[in-house]
């Protein structure tokens, strides 16, 4: 059954993401879906000419009644959100069958993964999207523009400028209530806001409670933050942001003696800071930005397995853009220097840095094409240096059609917790861990109707990963260690697209075939399933709003077990009561279905919440 209900929706997906999403406009004779450009490439482009980008803006975010990031971040292809756990549990992100530690995360330009993670990844689970104002996407190996951690992709998110005041608060199943409040102004010359939001929930057990576990987990967090600008003089501003968050919650662990979920007394807290400062001036003929950025975190779960973590790091980078050959190119080029530390689950405290430079280069051979090429070099103070490229192109077919395609390569230097071995056991000498590297190539295919209300997209790619770094444990001599796998590989197909549809409804579906293996044993790689799809239908009236989702996945296989598909839907609305007040409604898992996202962790049954908005 689960089977056939899979097939029937990766079928519907695939019928529709040719003709599939958009806003709905106020005026669907005339209106047209808009070009949206992506500026996470360095340079800034365009969606439709970039293999593997995509870019989710606020008013999306609002329209879905999405709180947290991982509650969008599924709809897109190729990617697979984990959460271990309802509310407080890890959530992590791996895009294109790559390790979770592979996705790099910015905020406001911030990498902002955890040093002190095992893989050094980044958890989304109490990362409030309140102050969102896009996301921005990049599938595929980005490290010639990031560096390292951006085998898989990049994520990169943009905070709000307020102007006015804000204010929202919802209610509903089990105790959860939210609030936030934004206060700010902005003009040409100058801008200051700022932001605070709190959202508490009794939640449900973590572990399944559909195998007996009753205990409901709660979560609370709180996010802050505080953003401006100022324009000295012509052609010379600074920027800067501070954002802090911390979440306290209750988690269901692995006890002895047969380690599967259970209700369990674990707590895990953390409490994140990250900051920025920008000078941005013209001089020499080039744009130049000089910036300055910083993330401080705190960690700590109690239970069976106590631990505290802490880490920060800084990165400091100069970036010059400018055009040449009569405005036919378009480069950029820079240096940064980044610094690591982090203690970890010994207290020991252990440091890594890499310096770089890197080049970014487009040329416009005609009308019609468009070359991009990247370059970078890493120098890391412990695992030597690596140089990576980039190669992309997009080509007008007419008929609103265009072809484009990427190559590129990638690496990843042991995170601090690989490098030391935390966590290891073993009788013999720990293996010396060698960086992981990459290479993909993709081919897209996208089009666009002739009065532009209609966009779609199709990908197919190839990531293929070597050395990449696991943890092993043997059960025999019970040796605890991280060693480099040989050969990992996904091979991909990314089905997307957008449409209008008259009558004030939008239409988005996407579909993901993603097929990620160990090439070394044959074995699928974990946590990354073969088939997800999701279908969005908006509707847009002149003060009534809402959203229908449906999202399935097919079967996972997970540690301890397969985690087996399923199909969720959820349902958003709004209803404009007067221009700065607003009432709104969600009902998520609308079936009632159970469900996991990581196998042994159960998801909430069918909730709903309504709210207000104020804005003046």
């Amino acid at each position: 059954m689960k089977r056939s209900i899979l097939l029937s929706t990766v079928a519907f997906a695939t019928l529709f993401a040719l003709p599939a999403l958009a806003r709905s406009p106020d005026d669907d004779r005339t209106a047209i879906l808009p070009e949206v450009i992506v500026t996470a490439t360095r340079l800034p482009a365009i969606v439709a000419d970039t293999p593997g980008a995509r870019v989710i803006d606020a008013a999306t975010i609002e329209q879905r009644g999405a709180i947290f990031a991982a509650d969008i971040l599924a709809d897109i292809p190729g990617l697979s959100v984990t959460r271990s756990g309802a509310f407080a549990g890890i959530a992590q992100v791996r895009m294109r069958g790559a390790a979770p530690g592979k996705t790099l995360v910015l905020v406001d330009g911030v990498p902002v993964n955890d040093p002190s993670e095992i893989n050094g990844a980044f958890d989304f689970s109490g990362f409030d999207l309140g102050d969102i104002d896009r996301i921005e996407l990049l599938s595929g190996p980005q490290s010639s523009l990031w560096g390292s951690a951006a085998i898989g992709g990049v994520i990169a998110f943009t905070t709000r400028e307020v102007d006015g005041l804000r204010a929202e608060g919802e209610a509903g199943s089990f105790d959860t209530v939210r609030g936030r409040l934004a206060l700010g102004r902005a003009e040409e010359a100058w801008a200051l806001g700022a932001w605070v939001s709190r959202f508490d929930t009794a939640g449900i057990s973590a572990a399944d409670a559909a195998d007996g576990n009753p205990e409901r987990d709660g979560f609370g967090s709180t996010s802050a933050g505080v953003r401006g600008r100022y324009r000295f003089a012509p052609g010379a501003r600074v920027e800067g942001t501070v954002r802090w968050s911390r979440s306290a919650g209750d988690l269901d662990g692995n006890p002895p003696p047969i380690y599967v979920p259970a209700d369990t007394a674990d707590t895990t807290e953390s409490e994140q800071w990250s900051a920025s400062g920008r000078l941005l001036f013209a001089a020499a003929g080039l744009d130049h930005q000089l910036s300055v950025s910083a993330i401080d975190l705190t960690r700590a779960n109690q239970g069976n397995f106590a631990s505290t973590f802490t880490a920060d790091r800084q990165v400091y980078r100069w970036q010059a853009t400018g055009t040449a050959l009569a405005d036919r190119v378009d480069f950029t080029l820079g240096a940064e220097r980044e610094e690591d530390r982090a203690a970890l689950s010994t207290g020991a405290t252990e440091r890594m840095g890499v310096t770089s430079v890197f080049g970014v280069s487009r040329l416009q051979v005609s009308p019609r094409l468009g070359v991009t090429g990247a370059l970078r070099r890493d120098e890391t103070d412990d695992f030597g240096g690596a140089t990576t490229g980039r190669l992309s192109a997009a080509w007008d077919l007419d008929a609103g059609f265009i072809l484009s395609g990427a190559w590129g390569t990638g690496f990843k230097a042991p995170s601090i917790s690989q490098a030391v071995c935390d966590y290891c056991i073993s009788a013999s000498p720990f293996p010396v861990l060698r960086p992981e590297t990459a290479d993909s190539v993709e081919l897209a295919l996208g089009w666009s109707s002739a009065d532009g209300r209609v966009q779609a997209r199709a990908t197919a790619y190839r990531l293929n990963v070597e050395d990449q770094i696991t943890y092993v444990f043997d059960l025999v001599s019970f040796d605890s260690v991280y060693v480099n796998i040989d050969r990992t590989r996904t091979d991909g197909v990314e089905l997307e697209g957008q449409a209008l549809l008259g009558g004030g409804l939008a239409l988005t579906l996407a579909y993901g075939w993603t097929d990620a293996t160990d090439r070394t044993t044959g074995a699928r790689l974990l946590r990354v399933p073969e088939h997800a799809g999701s279908a969005t239908l908006g509707w847009t009236g002149a003060r009534l709003s809402g959203a229908l989702t449906v999202r399935a996945e097919g079967d996972q296989d997970d540690a301890g077990g397969v985690r087996q598909a399923f199909v969720t839907t959820g349902l958003s609305g709004s209803w404009i009561v007067t221009p700065a007040v607003s009432l709104t409604a969600r009902v998520d898992n609308l079936t009632d279905r159970h469900f996991q996202q990581v196998f042994g962790y159960g998801e909430p049954g069918r909730a709903g919440y309504v709210g207000v908005r104020l804005r003046y």
